[in-house]
């Protein structure tokens, strides 16, 4: 799936909202551990209950591979799971070089199938440009929310550029606007403008709504482009808010009523009217 088969879901189903698969073994409600395959179980139930509200799922790697072989099994039934009409991110954030970069690109996009995975661009073009594909989406680091962000990411070069920017401007001309999409994380929205200026036509990733306390309406505001270009990402604010047995229940809540929050918010902006 490329972006323009993205905007389509975004339009069908008036939501640019990506639901994090951070499937914690240690997180899942109790009952579910008596399952074959606990974490699947989690997965399946969960898309289920979300899938009429999101246009993307972002299982994150490392919970997957934490579990061992059981583990990628796991992710290969979810996404064997995950309707097609659904865009999945491999929250990897790989970044390598030569033939390591190209088995990571083998192992994602052939042995997964994943339509996009994140990447790590700090050593160079030959670190990225393995997963540039058709038809496959390439989503590197731009500016990250967590603490560590400002010890190399707000560092500022002889040309008056901060690193970030530096990195976006760069690797932004390795691929098309179809081909690479940038993490920008939603406490970071306040930078979103300056960042337009250098990606108008972009997808950005926007990890950190609800429970790192990012504003979706600031991040609306400073990075919507004309055809919506967010993917907005919550994991715990919709998979883990509720430990029952009726957990996916409360999870669909969760996601409607995000999707209901960008539905006006696409039509306040007038994207797609």
């Amino acid at each position: 799936m490329n972006s323009t088969e993205l905007v389509k879901q975004i339009i069908r189903k008036r939501s640019f909202l990506c639901v994090g698969l951070d499937t914690d073994i240690g997180k899942i409600p109790s009952f579910l551990l008596q399952e074959e395959d606990p974490i699947f179980e989690f997965n399946k139930r969960i898309i289920d209950a979300t899938k009429d509200f999101c246009v993307a799922y972002k299982p994150n790697i490392a919970f997957y591979e934490a579990e061992g072989s059981k583990g990628w099994d796991s992710l290969q039934k979810t996404l064997d799971y995950i309707p097609k009409d659904i865009f999945t991110i491999a929250d990897a954030k790989r970044g390598d070089i030569g033939n390591t970069s190209m088995l990571y690109s083998k192992a994602f996009f052939e042995k997964y199938n994943f339509d996009s995975i994140t990447v790590a661009p700090y050593m160079g073009s030959d670190s990225v440009q393995p997963f540039l594909k058709k038809d496959k989406t390439v989503i590197v680091l731009g500016l990250t929310s967590n603490v560590g962000a400002k010890d190399f990411q707000y560092l500022r070069l002889e040309s008056g550029d901060r690193l970030f920017e530096q990195v976006i401007k760069t690797t932004s001309q390795w691929g098309s606007s179809d081909q690479i999409m940038f993490v920008v994380g939603a406490t970071q929205s306040y930078e979103l403008k300056a960042i337009r200026k250098i990606i108008p036509d972009h997808f950005l990733l926007v990890p950190g709504y609800g429970a790192q306390g990012g504003d979706l309406q600031s991040v609306v505001e400073n990075g919507f482009n004309n055809r919506c270009g967010l993917l907005v990402n919550s994991s715990r604010g919709i998979i883990y808010a509720d430990s029952s047995t009726n957990f996916d229940v409360v999870a669909g809540q969760k996601a409607e009523a995000i999707q209901q929050e960008m539905d006006a918010l696409l039509t306040q902006h007038s994207i797609f009217n």
